[in-house]
């Protein structure tokens, strides 16, 4: 062992590790930390000594969730938008410049004290890596700060000038904008970009500007696409190679077929993201999660906080209306929330760098070298997430191995 403590937790009924070299599962389990990595996983009866112990008492242990896409630098609310739509008012993209007019007005400060709140409660909730988007600025300015906000708590920081063409804005001025000024402004910041490619929001040529744009930057990209009906998002998002695509609440069987060859047995691929409380809370068809993962894709399940369509920190609602609605297994789920996300964030291999350039060891997965990042359930098994859905079942929180709940 090193020089770092050492901790040894005992007792674990369920073991959630990810790690397909020991089954993804190990009952009857114990595991290392030392300083901020996995040392050490493995049954209970040969768990090594270490400096601290700590006894579970028949608890699951899974990896921390990863929450691969959210909105969380924004001011104000949309409840009235939320309760049109509860009345039977459809979803349009165009809402998205209410929140714009409240965060270009509010302070540095009041954007960094609203992250804060919502990664607290993520954290308490068994979260311990969470992206998070710019996109509420819509001006150079408001873009970059919306993004050195963001780095101050997020793990991955995407930006997101395509997200509407602002109020009262030509839409050809506004993307050469975005593409030209605003990216090369917030590029520092930020690790990828994302569009919207949608319906009310930016077509396919526009998008394709901006894919290039960014991959002239070397910066990575990733999509919205497919929430409000069929687009090209899905093969645009292939074509250039993005980290993955999400929303694709309407998929045809090609889309679905090229996201799987997208990995074709690599490392590197597009990751099919589901929102599912977004689906939820704007009545749109709930993405076929089933259908991408019977042939072969790459699953992430997230929770798209944000201020109007899912106002949510909650993964593990998002995890149990997976299994409930979307027909996922528990286990799927869970990999799904874990996992997949840190595959769509390019976290799944260590050396990822974090907004600071620090490289970072693996996340969403439980082996050695790995970064301890756990989450203890309050249960004897991970199934007790759908089992009990809406009840809190998080027990402790380890990021980085430092115990947070």
């Amino acid at each position: 062992m090193s020089n770092h403590r050492s901790t040894v937790i005992t007792g674990i009924s369920e073991l959630v590790t990810n790690d397909d070299a020991n089954g993804g599962v190990i009952r009857d389990a114990a595991l290392v930390m030392e300083g901020d990595r996995i040392a050490w996983v493995g049954r209970a009866h040969s768990a090594p000594d270490a400096d601290r112990r700590v006894g579970v008492e028949g608890r699951a242990l899974l990896p921390g969730w990863v929450d691969s896409h959210t909105h969380m630098v924004f001011a104000g609310d949309r409840t009235a938008e939320f309760e049109a739509r509860m009345a039977g008012e459809a979803y349009a993209a165009g809402g998205i410049n209410v929140t714009v007019a409240a965060t270009r007005a509010a302070s540095d400060s009041e954007l960094a004290a609203t992250l804060l709140r919502l990664v607290g409660e993520a954290r308490r909730g068994g979260t311990t890596v969470i992206e998070t988007k710019t996109g509420y600025g819509l001006t150079v300015a408001d873009e970059v700060r919306s993004a050195r906000v963001a780095a101050e708590q997020a793990d991955a920081v995407t930006f997101l000038g395509a997200h509407v063409v602002p109020d009262g804005s030509d839409p050809d001025a506004y993307l050469e904008l975005v593409t030209g000024p605003m990216l090369e402004a917030v590029a520092d910041h930020v690790s990828s970009v994302d569009i919207f490619c949608e319906t009310g929001a930016f077509d396919e040529t526009a998008t394709r500007r901006v894919l290039e744009a960014a991959t002239a930057r070397a910066l990575d990209v990733r999509l919205h696409a497919n929430q409000l009906q069929h687009g090209p998002g899905v093969q645009l998002a292939v074509e250039y190679r993005a980290r993955s695509v999400d929303h694709l609440g309407f998929l045809n069987d090609n889309d679905i077929e090229d996201l799987a060859a997208s990995w074709d047995g690599g490392t590197r691929g597009t990751v099919a993201t589901v929102l599912p409380a977004c689906d939820l809370s704007t009545r749109m068809p709930l993405a076929p999660a089933r259908r991408l993962l019977d042939a072969g894709a790459v699953l992430a399940i997230a929770s798209n906080c944000n201020p109007g369509t899912s106002y949510t920190s909650s993964m593990a609602f998002c995890v149990a209306t997976a299994v409930l609605q979307m027909r996922l297994s528990v286990r799927e789920a869970v990999r799904a929330a874990t996992l997949g996300g840190a595959m769509s964030l390019g976290m799944h291999e260590d050396g990822w760098k974090d907004p600071r350039g620090i490289a970072q060891p693996a996340v969403g997965v439980i082996r050695v070298g790995a970064r301890a990042d756990l989450h203890l359930l309050d249960a004897p098994s991970a199934t007790h997430l759908a089992y009990r859905p809406g009840v809190p079942v998080t027990r402790a929180v380890w990021r980085a191995g430092v115990q947070e709940v």
